[in-house]
């Protein structure tokens, strides 16, 4: 069953209407969660959402409605409402509002799901998080917590300039967490991520994280942390894992690339940014080694697809090529705003809300190293992964962040594990002091990125691998 035509009758009525432009989605979404606790299962959640967005260029203005009824009265009355909105938008004068062209697309597509995660059992998924946390409880987690979640979207695009795009997106993941309490000390190691690991796939995913064969070795580590040393204050080369560098890239440059934020029109709720649109091409961001994407056609990752809610193509491109700021994430409106010609990042958490700006997959290219590399070189230093605790300003300029685990660099060799590592800094002074990179990357997802008011939940993907940065203040500091 498709819903073209009801996306098609509320375009129409609001073209009707009055606008200029209109284009609507109907969206269908269920989703599945369980969490389990110290061998039992604690929660189990579905959900099934159904209903139709459609968005009215009148003048200046955009109009926004939404409607959970498919029916072809509803979805009239629905694109009728947008083009009355944009239209008492409109009499508030404001700049003309453009869109930089996007060819008009018939099309249809699926992300790569090898086993449907909706169609594996639930005995056989509750069982999974029951032997994982009873597994780290028996190697000596005082609590034990496990969870995945999945994603099954289905959506029909149509555009009054001939759009027709239907997508199936179907994402997953899955993580387990062991917390060791002391004497006034509480302890937790996670894995694969400190909130699991997320991808545009199928099961397979949560099959190859093996959250049974890697449980007993968080619990030991969170065990073992509760009497480690504090890792000490001061400036040293710090070298990070691919997970914590995920993070990284996600709030230091993911946010401060998001054309919206840049302009301005994020400032009430989400903050701005430190970048200038006037040293795009010519702004140094980080050293040579920084090479990041903006890639939704990146195999399985979390921010993935085959066209965003405008209907442009998923298209790779730079935002920061050998360290030089290049380019943004944008909407078809953002980027004519700026002067620019291309767009492709814009999307909505659901069928009731106004798309937006959002990151994809933002993440580095490989580099020249492997991790063992990094370490033999690096004579005095310290190593983190896996995030803890995150605060960033809301230019996205200077930031502190908090790590799970941290162990000495000492003569090219890690040394004794240390106890609530953290470091702070400011993003291009950080970026440009890059000097090693790896070429051992996986794609993370967070999915659980708040953006927009009202607020939506976006889900996104860093492709990134372990790395070195000189000079960088690590430690608690009085």
């Amino acid at each position: 069953m498709t819903h073209f035509d009801e996306a098609g009758a509320a375009v129409q009525a609001a073209l009707d209407a009055g606008a200029r432009y209109a284009d609507a989605r109907v969206m269908v979404r269920r989703t599945e969660s369980m969490s389990a606790r110290d061998g039992d299962v604690e929660d189990l959640g579905f959900d099934e959402s159904a209903g139709l967005g459609v968005r009215a260029l009148v003048g200046s203005s955009w109009g926004f409605y939404a409607v959970p009824d498919l029916s072809d009265p509803s979805a009239r009355a629905a694109g009728r409402r947008a083009a009355r909105i944009a239209a008492a938008g409109s009499a508030v004068p404001g700049p003309p509002v453009d869109l930089v062209p996007v060819a008009p697309i018939v099309a249809s597509w699926a992300s790569d799901c090898v086993v449907d995660p909706l169609g594996v059992p639930l005995s056989d998924k509750g069982d999974l998080l029951v032997r994982a946390t009873a597994a780290a409880r028996a190697a000596g987690a005082d609590v034990a917590e496990a969870n995945y979640a999945i994603w099954d979207t289905r959506k029909w695009f149509v555009s009054s300039e001939g759009h027709r795009i239907d997508q199936h997106i179907r994402e997953c993941g899955a993580g387990v967490t062991a917390i060791a309490i002391g004497a006034g000390e509480v302890q937790r190691r996670s894995w694969p991520s400190h909130r699991g690991q997320f991808g545009t796939r199928g099961w397979e995913l949560v099959d190859e994280i093996d959250l049974v064969g890697n449980a007993p070795r968080m619990a030991e580590e969170a065990r073992a942390l509760l009497t480690a040393p504090l890792c000490p204050s001061g400036e040293t080369t710090l070298v990070l894992g691919g997970e914590q560098l995920a993070l990284q890239i996600h709030e230091s440059v993911g946010h401060a690339i998001e054309l919206d934020r840049i302009l301005g029109w994020e400032a009430a709720f989400a903050g701005t940014s430190w970048l200038d649109l006037s040293r795009l091409g010519s702004l140094r961001y980080g050293s040579d080694l920084m090479n990041i994407t903006i890639d939704p056609t990146f195999p399985g990752a979390l921010g993935s697809f085959g066209f965003d809610d405008e209907g442009t193509p998923a298209a790779k491109r730079h935002a920061v090529r050998a360290g030089l700021w290049v380019g943004v994430l944008a909407g078809r409106d953002s980027a004519a705003v700026a002067g620019l010609d291309y767009a492709g990042s814009v999307r909505s958490d659901g069928w009731a809300r106004l798309p937006m700006v959002r990151m994809t997959n933002v993440g580095l290219e490989p580099g020249p190293h492997t991790l063992d590399e990094i370490i033999a070189e690096t004579r005095d230093g310290v190593f983190m992964d896996v995030n803890r605790s995150w605060s960033i300003d809301d230019r996205r300029l200077n930031f502190q962040f908090g790590c799970e685990i941290g162990y000495e660099i000492k003569n090219g060799k890690l040394g004794r594990m240390l106890r609530n590592p953290t470091y702070t800094g400011i993003g291009p002074r950080f970026w440009q002091s890059m000097d090693m990179l790896s070429s051992e990357t996986i794609a993370w997802g967070t999915p659980n990125c708040g953006k927009g008011q009202p607020g939506q939940v976006g889900h996104t993907g860093h492709p990134a691998a372990p790395a070195r940065f000189t000079d960088v203040r690590v430690g608690v500091h009085g």
